[in-house]
């Protein structure tokens, strides 16, 4: 049997090893969120939204996406006569960008890419903007 002062050393150890894992713990996911964040900004920071001439694109349902880490989007582009029929975001991960969706709007009236982002969610404009391009670039490479 254990005297009370061992008792109080072998809670106390414990106590102290708990917490050292604990601290241990944060530190490891803390540093992992921050390299994650510093990919995030960097790879947002190297989007490049590029003119697609709907002209080369054939009539065609073309699915493209782009992934960012935090924000992501998967699009399915419908194509005819080279004009942009429609645009289903398959996905959407975002953080609180969610009314960048209605930036589908704007490239289907503009025909184009290369739209004003959505103030407040720029973001995640940009990766559904990169998400859609990507699909009309794809059409290239199956030709």
């Amino acid at each position: 049997m254990l005297k009370k002062a061992e008792t109080g050393k072998v809670i106390k150890r414990a106590i102290i090893g708990v917490l050292a894992l604990a601290v241990a713990g944060g530190i490891f996911f803390g540093l992992r969120y921050y390299m994650q964040l510093q990919e995030y900004k960097k790879r947002i920071e190297g989007i490049v939204i590029s003119r697609v001439d709907l002209s080369n694109v054939r009539d065609g349902s073309y699915r493209g996406s782009f992934d960012a880490i935090f924000v992501g989007a998967e699009v399915v582009v419908q194509v005819k006569n080279h004009t942009i029929e429609r645009i289903d975001l398959v996905k959407h991960k975002n953080e609180r960008g969610a009314k960048a969706e209605a930036i589908v709007d704007k490239i289907i009236s503009e025909q184009s890419v290369t739209v004003d982002v959505i103030s407040g969610a720029t973001n995640s404009s940009k990766v559904i903007l990169k998400a859609v391009e990507n699909a009309l670039e794809s059409q290239k490479d199956n030709q």
